[in-house]
């Protein structure tokens, strides 16, 4: 029996069959989050190997269980905070104001007080309107123009909601700043959460060095650049080739170590450290009048309301995986569909996949589940929340 709220050591690899044993998941009703907190050791270093220059600030908002924050908080990680909700948490832990910046464009006044009150002088903005609440408010603030330079492919474009045009308004914020003897430091960007358009960081740092020539000439010392975030939470190839893209680029525009450049990353940390247990509890079949199987049907006991909620918002598509021994012999594969446990139809987790023929108390795995499931997830219909283990692979 592990342990819950409390990390689990193991040695060599976290055995999903033993945990599903040993937690006697067959008894019950909720599904069960595996969380490797090894993971996110991986992700820095792995972060610090290929951008050594850019500091990450984690997005809390992507998944704010506390022993993520707490692990990425001790490696040295800073944190991207959308709200005084996100701020006190961070700070709770003892965190220094300092490493934190308040990354909302759009801040209630509230929050904004909260804010100064606690020292956490950076914050982003994108409009006049913003900027006159900062003049009322905060005026100590440092401020971060944020402008718009979207990628032509992204898991959650953001360019709609946030970010001025670079062109025209991000000068004139810039020069309504000035108006207002508030202090500019920098600029940022977001290329869009789960970017494809891996050029798009290149294109975003050229403008933001024209940013940075017009802010000097107005007088101010431009010494911080947010790249965002975009960055891969799964798929390490696809980061080494963006790590290589930002490189160059700030090399060839921001040679000057005087200026910090950092970023938000927030499914690179978390995303890979968690897998989803799940637990057939029912099951059907769709056929042709003649009787001829068309599919398969699994209705598990987490969905699109719950865990699975980053299908709906962050567009993901779930990995699926089976515990079917397949060595012994070739087992047949059917098309299969995985549906929630909701009386909702829109509850549909993934289709046409080809699995096994699986039975009731049969569990399926999914990897990668860490970012933007856990903090949206609801008990809608009823249906509980997953439970969670922390694992970390023992020091030898």
């Amino acid at each position: 029996m592990f342990k819950e709220n409390e990390i689990n050591f193991y040695e060599n690899e976290i055995d999903l069959k033993q945990v599903i044993a040993g937690q006697n998941l067959q008894s019950a009703d909720e599904a069960l989050f595996v969380c490797d907190l090894t993971r996110l050791k991986e992700k820095y270093d792995m972060w610090t190997k290929y951008m050594p220059r850019v500091k990450p600030y984690y997005a809390v908002k992507c998944n704010d269980d506390g022993h993520i924050v707490k692990t990425l908080a001790e490696l040295g990680t800073n944190f991207d905070c959308a709200s005084k909700g996100e701020i006190k948490q961070v700070l709770d832990l003892g965190v220094h104001p300092d490493r934190i910046i308040f990354a909302q464009p759009c801040k209630p006044i509230s929050h904004l007080e909260y804010a100064k009150e606690m020292g956490v002088m950076t914050s982003t903005v994108d409009t006049e309107f913003e900027i006159h609440k900062l003049h009322k408010h905060f005026p100590e603030s440092n401020l971060v123009i944020r402008f718009r330079c979207e990628a032509k492919e992204a898991q959650c474009p953001l360019g709609d909601k946030f970010g001025c045009d670079a062109e025209n308004e991000a000068t004139s914020l810039m020069l309504l700043a000035k108006s207002l003897n508030l202090k500019v430091i920098g600029t940022s960007f977001h290329v869009g959460s789960g970017c494809n358009d891996l050029p798009a960081y290149d294109r975003a740092i050229t403008i933001a060095k024209n940013l940075f020539k017009f802010g000097a000439l107005l007088g101010y010392e431009m010494n911080l650049l947010d790249i965002g975030g975009g960055f891969p939470g799964s798929d390490n190839k696809k980061f080494e080739k963006i790590a290589e893209i930002v490189n160059k680029s700030l090399m060839r525009h921001f040679p000057d170590d005087k200026v910090n450049i950092i970023a938000e990353p927030g499914r690179f940390f978390v995303a890979s450290a968690y897998t989803l247990i799940c637990k057939i509890h029912a099951k059907g079949e769709a056929r042709l009048p003649n009787g001829k199987l068309l599919t398969k049907m699994y209705y598990l006991n987490d969905g699109v309301y719950g865990s699975f909620n980053c299908i709906l918002y962050d567009h993901q598509h779930a990995e699926v995986q089976h515990f079917v021994d397949e060595e012994n012999a070739e087992v047949p594969k059917f098309n299969s569909l995985i549906w929630g446990p909701t009386c909702d139809a829109l509850d549909k987790i993934a289709e046409d996949l080809q699995l096994p023929d699986l039975k009731c108390g049969d569990f399926l795995a999914f990897p990668n589940m860490g970012a933007y499931t856990i903090p949206i997830a609801s008990p809608f219909n009823g249906f509980m929340l997953p439970k969670i283990l922390y694992f970390h692979k023992a020091k030898i």
